[in-house]
């Protein structure tokens, strides 16, 4: 197959920064409105609207230039640079934040999606890693967007290629779709049964200084064995390796990209660096919780891994799982440590104090007998999008190179 290698700037009509500070204000967000596509909302190749912010409709008029439409791809601007997402009809004239960068391609010269392909391959990743500035955290601009380089067959033949990936694609949009259904469903249970106080036997059930009679409140260290990540020497890089070739290491950032369940990390530690550091590698079924930065997210270890030290282990057995996750998710960590318009952080110490409710055994394992079944399926699907990806990615070079005929 002939290729041509072009520029992205030479297929783009327009490669944009997202809004400055100064045309978005903290005081512009609000509980309605349109979505403002951030970086972290950039997840797997989608925009996520988990934790989406909103802003009223009259800002997204005063800042026209900034929305995106359909097949445009946006690009976190710092951070986790190689992070980037499709835009489909749906989130069509939502607002390109600050943080991001926007490229409309021109649809005449190629297949915009083709192209979001070829920039989620790893040596492209890997070229706009290398090209990122900064010392402690990278950034991008729209030239060194503009600079990243793009192999292009004839149109014909992108638009079958992308017939063959978006296939997987639509798979892995399905099973998204259940899983957000299925924690929906576990969500709903919780707060029935832990808000709601609507639990199986609540009629003829006493409540005792705020809680259920033969509940218990207090401490989460009374309840849990808790432990803290940890991080080796950065400037000794030989205790990290790339994903899949050590013991995965998550991050806050990894957290972000997972799901519920977290099995593949951005990063890997040896086996040395676990051993020399005194790195805890905690068992599958962990229950993670950040609270540095980034507070309060949540996920379970799909496997043995470890963590950096923002992030803190809930161990847990197979009863308490369910109820501990649904808890920790639901927790308002506004109202633990400090909190600054830049970022907000708690320690171990106030992680380990924070305010545990604990059901008794029979509600406990009532609980679990429901959502446990579901977390499983959950898992399941994860794994069976992870499966995907690694088959639709694994695809599209060797339909580049005429490997696999189109």
């Amino acid at each position: 197959m002939t290729c041509k290698k072009v520029l992205l700037k030479d297929i783009a009509d327009d490669i944009q920064t997202g809004p400055f500070g100064s045309q978005l204000h903290q005081s512009d967000y609000s509980d309605y409105g349109i979505p403002v596509i951030m970086p972290k909302d950039l997840l797997n190749g989608h925009i996520s609207t988990n934790t989406i912010a909103l802003v009223e409709p009259c800002h997204a008029e005063r800042l026209n230039r900034h929305l995106v439409k359909t097949d445009d791809i946006v690009f976190a601007r710092r951070g986790d640079v190689g992070r980037c997402a499709f835009v489909t009809e749906k989130e069509s004239g939502w607002i390109c934040g600050t943080g991001c960068i926007r490229v409309r391609i021109n649809s005449n010269l190629t297949n915009p999606k083709f192209v979001f392909y070829q920039l989620q391959k790893e040596e492209t990743i890997g070229w706009i890693e290398k090209h990122a500035v900064g010392a402690t955290m990278l950034n991008l601009n729209t030239s060194i967007i503009g600079d990243v380089p793009v192999e292009l067959p004839d149109l014909s033949t992108q638009n079958k290629i992308v017939e063959i990936i978006s296939n997987y694609d639509k798979l892995i949009e399905n099973n998204q779709k259940q899983i957000k259904l299925l924690e929906e469903a576990a969500q709903r249970l919780y707060k029935e049964w832990f808000v709601d106080l609507r639990f199986p036997g609540y009629e003829n059930t006493k409540i005792v200084d705020g809680v259920p009679e033969g509940w218990k409140k207090d401490r989460a260290d009374s309840f849990y064995n808790i432990t803290i990540g940890k991080t080796p020497p950065r400037a000794e890089k030989q205790w990290f390796v790339n994903s899949g070739e050590g013991i995965p290491w998550l991050s806050i950032s990894d957290m972000g990209n997972s799901g519920l369940y977290t099995f593949k990390t951005g990063e890997d530690l040896t086996v040395d660096a676990v051993d020399k550091h005194n790195i805890k590698v905690v068992p599958k079924g962990t229950v993670f919780v950040s609270f540095k930065l980034t507070v309060g997210r949540i996920s379970i270890a799909g496997e043995d891994m470890c963590t950096n030290e923002a992030i803190a282990h809930f161990y847990v057995d197979d009863i308490q799982r369910p109820y501990t996750y649904c808890y920790l998710k639901n927790f308002e960590y506004d109202t633990l440590g400090n909190t600054s318009s830049i970022s907000k952080a708690v320690n171990s110490k106030i992680i380990k104090s924070m305010t545990f409710i604990m059901p008794d055994d029979k509600i406990l394992d009532a609980f679990s007998n429901q959502v446990n079944p579901i977390l499983m399926s959950i898992k399941n699907k994860q794994l069976a999008c992870l499966k995907l990806a690694e088959t639709r990615d694994m695809l599209l070079p060797r339909l580049m190179s005429g490997e696999v005929e189109v």
